[in-house]
């Protein structure tokens, strides 16, 4: 077997990892590079290998860093099967068609106010190539060997990361390789644990957070503190959310804080029509998580769910206090920018970030206590409150890592570390080896190895 890195190398985003074994060539996961401009340009790039000499693509899950670079990679030329479990394709289904959709809208704002480089800008994909992108996929099941080619077993295991999130067990009949994609915490909220596996020859892991430990804090109890100060202000919430996962964890703990009379009864809008039809999803795949079905309705009923441009505008008329949930969750595109264009410079309001921001995204600068920001051309002045929960991450932290690592029985030969920026991933790096005295490498961009 042959391993190489075209994504999700030494950063967090643009997963792809090409295995390869005789003639056959599988890509594990298909995502979208995120972050800094130099990185985001590596999608515009001509793919390393023919899209069409590449047999089967496999996701791990859904997130767009994931799955998102499929539609341009049918649009080249893949001709094969893309497989993965149901929930995963109905997310897919989902993500997809809206990642088309926002493109399609940044290319027309770049074009409209002029702050492209590119004369006409124009979008990586549209919707209509992500919607056929959808008819190449195939649905197996969990824990259901299935063969591809030179490798006569390929199995998902539930990994609980989000839902239909699995580990992909690769074998070529004499050695095994095992992909995290996005290792979740144990104890989530509304997540079961991340399942155990027992033995590997080869692992691909994730180090999103490889240098760094979690707070241990209760998310409802400080969600609250920063709602009532801020209603106290008479302010504006914004939770800039990811449509999956997050925002359902999100919408969780303001059942419960409502539920106990912890906050103020103030209007709580959901403004993202992606992470609405998500969240209906909890109800369908209810195995796949902790929550009860009567748990599952009060949680999709707890905000005004606003779908149509319309109904998104007139959030922003709202008189007096409330919650606004909306995408994207690093503030790189969707309604959420067209928010805070209109509360980020009022100290009364309070910007609440509850996932992972990458390097040169508004969040991470926002995070970061930058004063201004760019939004569509114009130059804001950043006045109100930036808060940041660090609970919420569904990525484990080192010590979280290294506990999952421990039930595996056997010495792996080989572990892979990426999904990480450079220090995380060479600091995780040094803890496995430290731990478990496993020959751990942190790959580059395009590397390869040999896994015989």
């Amino acid at each position: 077997m042959k391993i190489t890195f075209l994504g999700a190398a030494e950063n967090v985003t643009g997963s792809k990892y090409l295995l390869e074994q005789e003639n056959t060539k599988i890509l594990v996961d298909c995502g979208l590079f995120q972050g800094t401009k130099e990185i985001r340009r590596r999608n515009w790039d001509k793919f390393p290998i023919k899209p069409e000499s590449i047999d089967a693509v496999i996701l791990t899950h859904a997130h767009i860093d994931h799955s998102g670079y499929i539609p341009a990679f049918v649009k080249n030329g893949f001709k094969g099967k893309i497989y993965c479990s149901k929930a995963t394709l109905e997310l897919c289904s989902i993500l997809l068609p809206d990642s088309g959709s926002l493109q399609e809208e940044d290319a027309k704002a770049a074009n409209k106010y002029g702050y492209s480089s590119h004369r006409p800008a124009l979008p990586l994909y549209t919707l209509k190539d992500a919607e056929k992108s959808l008819k190449s996929f195939e649905v197996v099941d969990f824990e259901k060997s299935f063969s591809i080619g030179s490798f006569p077993s390929i199995t998902l295991i539930p990994s609980h990361h989000i839902l239909g999130s699995s580990f992909v067990v690769i074998s070529d009949g004499n050695k095994k390789i095992t992909f995290s994609g996005d290792l979740s915490r144990p104890n989530q909220l509304i997540m079961k644990d991340p399942t155990h596996l027992k033995k590997t020859d080869f692992l691909v892991l994730e180090s999103t957070y490889g240098d760094r430990l979690h707070k241990k804090e209760d998310p409802v109890k400080e969600m609250g503190k920063i709602i009532n100060r801020t209603v106290k202000k008479g302010g504006k919430i914004i939770i800039p959310a990811f449509a999956v996962g997050r925002t359902q964890t999100v919408l969780y703990c303001l059942y419960e804080l409502k539920k106990n009379n912890a906050i103020p009864d103030i209007p709580i809008f959901l403004d993202s029509p992606m992470a609405i039809d998500v969240t209906d999803l909890l109800c369908k795949f209810k195995d796949e998580h902790k929550l009860s079905d009567e748990l599952c309705h009060h949680i999709c009923r707890i905000a005004k769910y606003t779908r149509s441009v319309e109904e998104s505008k007139k959030i922003d008329a709202h008189e007096g206090s409330s919650i606004i949930i909306a995408g994207s969750g690093m503030v790189t595109g969707g309604r959420v920018l067209h928010h805070l264009k209109h509360f980020i410079s009022d100290s009364k309001n309070t910007i609440l970030f509850v996932g992972y921001q990458a390097e040169e995204t508004r969040g991470r600068d926002l995070v970061n206590g930058e004063k201004r920001i760019m939004i569509h051309g114009k130059n804001f002045k950043v006045n109100a409150e930036i808060k940041k929960l660090d609970y919420f991450s569904a990525h484990a932290d080192y010590n979280e890592i290294l506990q999952w690592l421990s039930y595996f029985e056997n010495k792996i030969e080989k572990v892979f570390v990426t999904h990480g920026e450079h220090e995380s991933a060479l600091s995780l790096k040094s803890k496995i080896e430290e731990r478990f005295d496993w020959n751990t490498v942190v790959p580059k961009y395009l590397e390869s190895f040999d896994l015989d």
